[in-house]
């Protein structure tokens, strides 16, 4: 089954190639020639992973590849911090403009508040000649008082899941992939693949 993530993160495209069973050939944007910026114009995460997606089918068609693959699946992803009223949610990616800032402003916004809970949550939109569906993945822990870490990407070095002592961004990458919001999508998406016999 060849299916096309509508994303040129590289680090995304990583870890979801990483938590894909065999079988399941995942492209990127760069890969199928699609070098546009899609504007995420909705309002939650599943507006904005399925607009993602249907802009993606509409090209490959327009650009008659959509027979070329089995399907296009986009993510969206935003942490909600509980202090914060559930900010900075679906605008998590640009919230102080790059990932350093974001972090940076996280840190700023929760100083001397007790309660650092939050939580990553991703939305998955997969569409196929037969099928459009959401699935979804939450992840609960906290924000750290500072950054900890050089891996991963994003919040990674200031959240700590649940369960464990130590950021994402300290944590190996299998531990991570196996417990994230994102794995936890993937695995959800992969249930529904599994209708497709791949």
């Amino acid at each position: 089954m060849k299916l096309v993530f509508a994303s040129n993160n590289a680090h995304k495209l990583c870890e979801v190639r990483a938590m894909m069973p065999a079988g399941i050939e995942v492209q990127s944007l760069h890969e199928i020639g699609f070098e546009h910026e899609i504007d995420e114009t909705g309002t939650t995460l599943a507006e904005n992973s399925k607009i993602k997606a249907e802009t993606i089918v509409e090209w490959l068609k327009t650009n008659h590849k959509w027979a070329t693959v089995d399907g296009v699946f986009a993510d969206d992803t935003g942490l909600e911090i509980d202090a914060l009223g559930g900010q900075p949610g679906v605008y998590s990616a640009r919230w102080a403009g790059s990932a350093e800032a974001n972090r940076k402003k996280a840190l700023r916004e929760l100083e001397g508040k007790d309660n650092r809970n939050c939580h990553f949550k991703t939305v998955i939109t997969l569409i196929t000649n037969n099928l459009t569906t959401q699935v979804e993945g939450v992840v609960r822990g906290w924000i750290a008082t500072e950054e900890y870490g050089e891996g991963g990407f994003g919040y990674d070095p200031v959240f700590i899941p649940e369960g464990y002592d130590k950021t994402f961004g300290e944590l190996p990458a299998e531990v991570k992939n196996s417990v994230s919001h994102r794995a936890r999508a993937i695995a959800n998406l992969v249930e529904v693949l599994k209708m497709y016999d791949y």
